[in-house]
């Protein structure tokens, strides 16, 4: 993947979308291309934060890329071989990778799909697919796909009896018509489901400001609908995305505040 933009921040974001935190942060986004048609990745970083615990919530992010695992097989980073052609990856920070072992493709996004848990199969795809409009794809005896382009990303419902969320949960982000966001909202409210943070504009340091509403499924999996417009104008790729990221973490002085208050930033669990 490769590095679309970067942004800092002073203080937390007002829709949380650095997590629990009131703190500096920063905000990455890595994908195979553009963010308007590609599935993207965020990694947020909280300079004040050494270590965040996983749960379950997450199953993992399916990437087509045989190349993938050719550069993970020269540098030495493990790989767990799986039936099926598929191999998993996991990242530093523990969260899952699943490659499918076949040409990377050059027409289309090599990501195919993210999955999360569910603890009620049935109340979730009532939510996600009568509620939210996606349309069911497939179906096993314990995963169902959905998506809102077929033939595009999936979302994957893996059936667990108990979601935990732990410290490290995310959310899934989609791009809708700006004018559709108090539409989405008023339906949730109607349903009487939990709306984590009403219809708000969120600031970007010098880029556009963008509208959000961000839900919950019944798990408490967070959901965020974005306005496409102005988030179209936010998300262009910026040609000094990786330098800004380089500076970031030149001027990353948090080892030192670590050390002087007798912790380790990196973690040795």
């Amino acid at each position: 993947m490769k590095v679309l933009r970067h942004e800092e921040f002073e203080k937390g974001c007002e829709a949380a979308c650095n997590g629990p935190y009131d703190g500096r942060w920063s905000k990455t986004m890595v994908g195979y291309g553009p963010e308007d048609s590609h599935f993207v990745v965020e990694l947020t970083y909280n300079y004040n934060i050494n270590q965040y615990k996983l749960g379950n919530d997450f199953q993992g992010i399916t990437i087509q890329s045989s190349e993938c695992l050719e550069r993970a097989r020269k540098v030495g980073w493990p790989i767990i071989e799986r039936s099926g052609g598929i191999a998993r990856l996991e990242a530093p920070g523990g969260y899952t990778f699943l490659v499918v072992d076949q040409k990377q493709p050059i027409d289309r996004d090599p990501v195919l799909s993210v999955a999360i848990s569910v603890s009620d199969m049935a109340k979730s795809v009532n939510y996600w697919s009568g509620l939210l409009g996606m349309s069911l794809l497939s179906a096993t005896s314990l995963t169902i796909s959905l998506s809102y382009s077929p033939g595009s990303h999936s979302l994957v419902l893996v059936s667990t009896q108990e979601v935990d969320h732990a410290k490290a949960a995310g959310r899934v982000a989609f791009g809708c018509p700006a004018e559709e966001l108090p539409g989405i909202q008023k339906d949730m409210q109607d349903a009487d489901t939990q709306i984590l943070t009403p219809l708000v504009s969120l600031d970007t340091p010098g880029k556009a400001t963008v509208q959000v509403v961000i839900l919950a499924d019944p798990d408490g999996q967070e959901i965020c609908f974005v306005g496409d417009e102005a988030f179209r104008e936010l998300s262009q790729v910026d040609p000094q995305g990786e330098s800004l990221l380089d500076k970031a973490l030149e001027g990353d002085k948090s080892d030192e505040w670590f050390k002087k208050k007798g912790r380790s930033k990196v973690s040795e669990d």
